[in-house]
C-alpha cells in the first residue's frame, strides 16, 4: 500500500530499477559527485528546459513582423471586443 506524502518533508521517495540506478551511479562517479547531487542537478536542468519551452514563445521573422505591424497599426475593435470590454468594466 503506498504511503501518503507528508506535507512537511523534503524527501522525494523514488524507486529505481537496479540497472538504471547502477547507470546513474556510474555517471555520478565519472563526474566525481554523489548520486543525489547528480540526479538533482540534472533533474533541475531538465525542469528548466521544460519550463522554458512552455513559457517562451518563439517567432520566426515573418511572425515577428506581423506582430510588430499589429502593435503599430492595431485593427479597430469589433462588436465582440467592445462587448467583452463592457463586461469586464461591469465586473470591476
Amino acid at each position: 500500500m503506498p504511503r501518503a506524502a507528508a506535507e512537511n518533508t523534503n524527501r522525494f521517495p523514488m524507486q529505481i530499477p537496479p540497472a538504471e540506478k547502477a547507470r546513474l551511479m556510474r555517471a555520478a562517479a565519472l563526474e566525481r559527485t554523489s548520486l543525489k547531487e547528480f540526479v538533482l542537478r540534472n533533474a533541475l536542468v531538465a525542469a528548466e528546459a521544460v519550463i522554458e519551452k512552455a513559457e517562451r514563445i518563439s517567432l520566426d521573422e515573418e511572425q515577428t513582423r506581423f506582430i510588430l505591424d499589429l502593435m503599430d497599426n492595431p485593427p479597430q475593435p469589433n462588436a465582440k471586443l467592445k462587448a467583452a470590454a463592457r463586461l469586464l468594466a461591469a465586473r470591476k
